[in-house]
């Protein structure tokens, strides 16, 4: 159990330095009002998360690689908020693309990883 606990917390840690890196880097050069980041990240994670379901790691790593850093590099909070604030600003075509495009791009990048998963 403290195990598990610590693999998760380790994976989170990383997870979430990753994240902001990542996010810093891509909004450096993206000056828009459609939210980048959080798609490209949130994308990233989805595909990265089915493979390693796809992998059927042992326990320890997909507790580790899985809940702890793609938990934390992931986050469908912001992609909340940021869905929020586009039509709060009246963005209805980047809503509806941000929303849609999340959505439909994520499940299809984790279908894939979970497919590469598999075949690794």
């Amino acid at each position: 159990m403290v195990v598990n606990f610590l693999l998760v917390s380790i994976g989170a840690v990383f997870g979430v330095l990753a994240r902001v890196l990542s996010t810093n880097w891509i909004k450096k050069g993206w000056r828009h009002a459609f939210p980048l980041a959080t798609f490209i990240i949130n994308s990233v994670g989805c595909f990265f998360l089915g493979l390693v379901t796809g992998l059927s790691l042992e326990s320890g790593f997909s507790l580790l690689i899985g809940t702890g850093f793609m938990g934390a590099f992931t986050t469908f909070s912001t992609f909340n908020i940021e869905s929020i604030e586009l039509l709060r600003m009246k963005n209805f075509k980047h809503f509806f693309f941000y929303t849609g495009a999340s959505y439909t791009f994520g499940i299809f990048a984790s279908f894939v990883g979970i497919i590469c998963g598999n075949l690794i």
